[in-house]
């Protein structure tokens, strides 16, 4: 009877005791340019629950997703997509995987549970920064390029490509924290500002914004190889600003 009772899971007041899980011992991760790159997604689309195991990235972008999973070597199915109040309501696909000794050496590089408003610097190797910003910039970046046409009534052929990088971050600290290495290894500058929110509840967006030039500087520093891993669509944006300003011949105007 207590046999039958125990393999039905109605377990017994006594008999065999349960063994106790053995703690899995601490592990650090060798960095490389496609874990510094999956910090990056991380840092800006990823979760880490609450329950010390589960880490998560949502992207309206399946290519993101589908690099993400790549570059950690998961074999996680992504989940099924859908619909995202926060992107406008725009289709957004889910991966999420357990992994005990990855969560727990999250936190000593410095991610944490809720991190949106309080993240600050990250222990990222320098040798591997560019590749973790490339990750920052395909997650909550942007590039911009455009054909300005303001001064054609002077001149027809007074038109511009105007060009700009931009990095985008609830949390102050870890912007200046990104903005110092970047002038460390670039000694470009950027423009740093905040951006109030219009409706009350929300909070300021701090930005990094580079102008022509800086971006120029930028861009070629951070796709530095053809099979480094990144957004296939903001890569060929890149790309495509790069060979677009290399054509342009400098003029000098004069106004009159």
């Amino acid at each position: 009877m207590l046999w039958a009772q125990a393999r039905e899971g109605s377990s017994p007041s006594f008999g065999i005791s349960k063994m106790p899980k053995q703690k899995l011992p601490d592990k650090n991760f060798k960095w490389s340019p496609k874990l510094a790159y999956a910090i990056g997604l991380l840092t800006t689309d990823g979760n880490l629950s609450g329950d010390g195991r589960h880490i998560s990235l949502r992207s309206c972008d399946i290519d993101q997703i589908k690099t993400f999973k790549k570059c950690l070597n998961l074999s996680n199915k992504i989940g099924a997509p859908k619909p995202a109040k926060q992107n406008g309501g725009r289709i957004c696909y889910h991966l999420q995987f357990g992994d005990v000794q990855f969560y727990r050496w999250l936190l000593k590089i410095g991610l944490f549970p809720a991190k949106s408003y309080t993240v600050g610097p990250l222990k990222i190797p320098d040798k591997f920064f560019r590749d973790f910003l490339r990750g920052h910039l395909d997650g909550d970046g942007s590039i911009t390029t455009y054909q300005d046409h303001y001064n054609t009534s002077k001149h027809p052929s007074y038109i511009y490509t105007r060009l700009f990088v931009r990095f985008i971050s609830a949390s102050r600290n870890h912007m200046e924290w990104i903005r110092k290495n970047v002038k460390k290894f670039l000694d470009i500058d950027g423009d740093f500002f905040e951006r109030r929110p219009a409706r009350k509840g929300y909070v300021s967006i701090w930005q990094l914004k580079f102008m022509k030039k800086e971006s120029i500087k930028l861009l070629h520093w951070l796709y530095y190889k053809k099979d480094i891993p990144a957004l296939s669509r903001k890569r060929k944006m890149a790309e495509q600003a790069l060979a677009a300003i290399t054509k342009i011949k400098r003029k000098v105007y004069t106004f009159h």
